[in-house]
C-alpha cells in the first residue's frame, strides 16, 4: 500500500483539515498519516479557537513518521507560524521527503488574512522551493504573485509568476466568482486548463484541503501531475455532487461517496 503525509491543522468538524485529508487518502486507498500543526475548535459555522503545536512538537511527529513509514506523497496544509515552517522545511529536506504538494492556506473564505507576515514571507522562502506542485486560489495567488487576477488570461500570468519564482508547478484553482470550476495547471513553461462543471452545492468546506490531498494521493500511487490532478478534480466533483447536508453553516462534502461494502450497509 502507498502511503502519504499530511502536515496540517486538525478540524473539530470533521470536514477539513487533517480530517479531511485522511478521509481523501483513505478513500484512493492510500494510507494516511499526520503530523498535526495547530488544534482548532471549529464547525460549519466557523472556527472559536486555535491551539497551535509547538515547533519542538512537530519536528518529533516528523521525525517519528519518516523513520517508520516513509511516506510517498506529502501534502502541507496550514501552517501559520514562520518557527513551524522552518521546522518543516528542514525536516522535508533532512529525510528528502518526495512530492510534495503544499496548499498556501493564507486567506479564509471570508477573505481574512490567515498568516502573520513573517509566515508569508517564510512559505515563500523555505516551503514553495521544496514544492512538486503548489495549489493556491485566486486570493493566495495574487498574494504570491504579487498581482490582481481578474481574468483567465491573469491566471496564467500568476501561474507562471510563481512558477518561475519559486521553481515549483502551480495548479492556480478558480471559483472565487472568476472561471467557473477551471483551474490552470502551469508546469515546465507550460499552461492547460481543466475544466471543471459548477455544482450548485453550497456545502463546500474543505474544497481546498481535499483537492491537495487527492493530488498528493495520486502522486504516491505514481501517477503523472496532469494525471493526478485531472483524477483529483473528477473526486472533488463526485463529492460534492452527493449533497451531504450536515451542520448549520457551509458544511462538509461527503469524502466517502464511492465508499461500497458491507459495513456500509
Amino acid at each position: 500500500m502507498k502511503t502519504a503525509l499530511s502536515i496540517a491543522g486538525s478540524d473539530s468538524s470533521g470536514g477539513a483539515g487533517i480530517q479531511a485529508d485522511i478521509k481523501t487518502m483513505s478513500a484512493h486507498g492510500v494510507f494516511a498519516m499526520t503530523a498535526v500543526t495547530a488544534l482548532t475548535a471549529q464547525n460549519t459555522t466557523g472556527v472559536t479557537d486555535i491551539m497551535e503545536t509547538t515547533p519542538a512538537f512537530l519536528a518529533a511527529q516528523l521525525d517519528a513518521v519518516f523513520t517508520d513509514i516513509y511516506p510517498d506523497a506529502v501534502k502541507i496544509g496550514m501552517v501559520s507560524s514562520a518557527e513551524l515552517i522552518a521546522v518543516i522545511a528542514e525536516k522535508l529536506a533532512q529525510y528528502r521527503a518526495k512530492h510534495i504538494v503544499v496548499d498556501p492556506v493564507m486567506v479564509a473564505t471570508s477573505g481574512a488574512p490567515l498568516l502573520r507576515p513573517d509566515a508569508v514571507e517564510a512559505l515563500r522562502t523555505k516551503l514553495l522551493p521544496l514544492a512538486e506542485v503548489a495549489t493556491p486560489n485566486i486570493p493566495e495567488a495574487e498574494i504570491l504573485a504579487n498581482m490582481t487576477i481578474a481574468s483567465p488570461e491573469d491566471m496564467e500570468a500568476a501561474a507562471k509568476i510563481i512558477s518561475d519564482r519559486y521553481g515549483c508547478a502551480v495548479l492556480c484553482k478558480g471559483g472565487h466568482d472568476l472561471n467557473d470550476a477551471n483551474d490552470l495547471l502551469w508546469k515546465d513553461g507550460t499552461a492547460r486548463w481543466f475544466r471543471g462543471r459548477r455544482i450548485d452545492n453550497p456545502n463546500t468546506h474543505g474544497t481546498g484541503c481535499t483537492l491537495s490531498s487527492a493530488i498528493a494521493s495520486n502522486l504516491a500511487r505514481g501517477m503523472d501531475l496532469e494525471t493526478a490532478v485531472d483524477r483529483a478534480k473528477a473526486y472533488i466533483s463526485g463529492a460534492l455532487a452527493a449533497m451531504l447536508d450536515l451542520g448549520k453553516g457551509r458544511g462538509p462534502m461527503n469524502h466517502l461517496f464511492d465508499l461500497k461494502g458491507e459495513f456500509q450497509a
